[in-house]
């Protein structure tokens, strides 16, 4: 049966299996939503009718070896192909490939890319989750060829690409509803099923039939299909949909097989329970998004990361990585920007979601223009590259994260050490030290400059401000000006 599991109970049976873990329930996610209604979170969801036997058994994340060694500094940009140009075509985004570049990100997430079901089709255009076909691309995208040139321009430039993966249901007029019937899920009276949320209650998400994980052909289909894009197109990996909906040793038996035919593989989850380790490289920061949110809203005060950093320490350990952001698809159609969440204090919260321990940073189309609308999920809406620029901006953040050892991925990076200040419940200062390197990284959530007393800094000296590049000298303790709903990052 899929059930949403406690944070607690998450962690509980994570760490007898793993030694990297999280815990918590996401609000967001993808697919078949209903008109402006967000999707249910995915959190750790044990799949229907349970799957193999199995017994999951992959090396833990907590190994550094797990990780392929090109992602030790890497951050990660979301692209919604739909929307990125007016064409809305792969050969049109494949212009942009040299200023993703110059921009600094090194990982491009397609959102998916195949044909969308036209039967119950929710809006014009359909959702990108309601897969037809596997093995093909949307004509309207392009061509397979498009694809293969964009995933090969882009590895050209030094980027790899990651494809967008839905395992957990179909389009209902997908070839498998009538070759393979017994592919999916069904009703009493043995009718399709429509996708289930985490709590396995049937939604009302109707272009999309759910799979039956049960089925050993089915999953070897599935891992088929996904080796094809391997083999086919020279992807570097998947972000797996919902990856909660499917079994782990599902996942476990994809990966192995997957890398089998990629050593380098790259596996994101959308999902946050712990155990998703076993098999994906990175899992969602749900939990920290949304403690963002509420901070900088002013509903939660800074004290509230204490509580979210040991919790994460306590079930993640050192290896995993985890993906923490502002904004991405899901937010921005359905919750709105992070302007719209966070206002001013959008910068300081990316600050935090780069450069804390196990971060890896999501940027989403559009965001390095200041993108402020909600894009529409199933009809054309075309990204307005004429807004305020922020690409200084994400491009600093990003070359931090690429030249300071201490702010590395998973096992790569430095502990981090929360910094005392009398600055109260808007302030957040941390270091993070990896060998010679330091990171100091002070928060202002306030909309008033913060002049803050820090102690028990652990290496006094010469620092360098990140941003104005202007030399600092820190004792062990001393005095910090925070501009308001800014940031400061002191490198050593």
């Amino acid at each position: 049966m899929r059930a949403s599991l406690s944070p607690m109970a998450t962690a509980t049976a994570a760490i007898a299996l793993l030694a990297c873990a999280p815990a918590s329930t996401p609000a967001g996610g993808d697919s078949a939503t209903a008109t402006s209604a967000a999707r249910p979170g995915n959190a750790s969801p044990a799949p229907a009718g349970g799957g193999a036997t199995t017994p999951v058994a992959a090396k833990p994340s907590t190994d550094p070896d797990f990780h392929p060694a090109w992602s030790r500094s890497s951050v990660i940009y979301e692209v919604n192909v739909r929307q990125y140009t007016p064409e809305g075509t792969l050969a049109a985004l494949h212009a942009h490939l040299p200023r993703l570049k110059a921009l600094g990100v090194d990982i491009l997430w397609l959102m998916p890319v195949q044909p969308i079901g036209v039967k119950n089709r929710k809006g014009k255009l359909g959702s990108y989750y309601a897969i037809s076909d596997y093995t093909a691309v949307n004509p309207e995208f392009g061509t397979i060829e498009d694809f293969r040139a964009l995933v090969a321009g882009a590895q050209q430039l030094g980027m790899k690409v990651i494809l967008d993966w839905v395992a957990n249901h179909t389009a209902y007029d997908h070839e498998w509803v009538t070759a393979h019937p017994d592919y999916y899920e069904r009703r009493a009276d043995g009718s399709l099923m429509n996708a289930r949320d985490n709590e396995n209650k049937e939604t009302d998400w109707t272009d999309v039939a759910e799979l039956d994980y049960r089925n050993p052909a089915m999953r070897k289909a599935m891992i088929d299909e996904m080796k094809w894009w391997l083999e086919s197109t020279g992807i570097d990996g998947f972000r797996c949909d919902v990856a909660g909906g499917a079994p782990i040793d599902f996942w476990v038996e994809a990966r192995t097989a997957l890398k089998a035919v990629h050593p380098a593989l790259f596996m994101l989850a959308e999902a946050e329970d712990p155990r998703m380790h076993a098999a994906f490289d990175m899992t969602y920061g749900w939990d920290l998004h949304h403690l963002l949110n509420a901070i900088a809203q002013g509903k939660q005060g800074t004290p509230a990361l204490d509580a979210y950093f040991a919790k994460d320490d306590s079930v993640y350990g050192p290896g995993a990585y985890r993906m923490y952001f502002t904004s991405n698809h899901d937010e921005n159609s359905w919750n709105g920007s992070e302007f719209e969440r966070m206002g001013a204090n959008h910068k300081p919260a990316f600050i935090l979601s780069a450069t804390a321990q196990r971060s890896m940073p999501l940027l989403y189309t559009g965001q390095e223009v200041s993108l402020k609308k909600r894009l529409r999920f199933f009809e054309k809406d075309t990204v307005d590259w004429h807004g305020p620029s922020l690409a200084g901006f994400y491009s600093a953040v990003f070359d931090l994260k690429h030249r300071q050892p201490a702010l590395a991925n998973g096992p790569w990076g430095g502990p981090q050490v929360k910094l005392g200040t009398d600055g109260g419940d808007r302030v957040y200062a941390f270091t993070r030290t990896r060998d010679e390197n330091t990171v100091l990284v002070a928060l202002n959530f306030g909309d008033k400059p913060a002049s803050v007393t820090y102690r028990g800094l652990t290496r006094p000296g010469s620092y360098t401000d990140w941003f104005t590049k202007k030399s600092v000298s820190l004792g062990e303790g001393g005095n910090l000006d925070i501009p308001p709903n800014g940031y400061r990052v002191l490198v050593k």
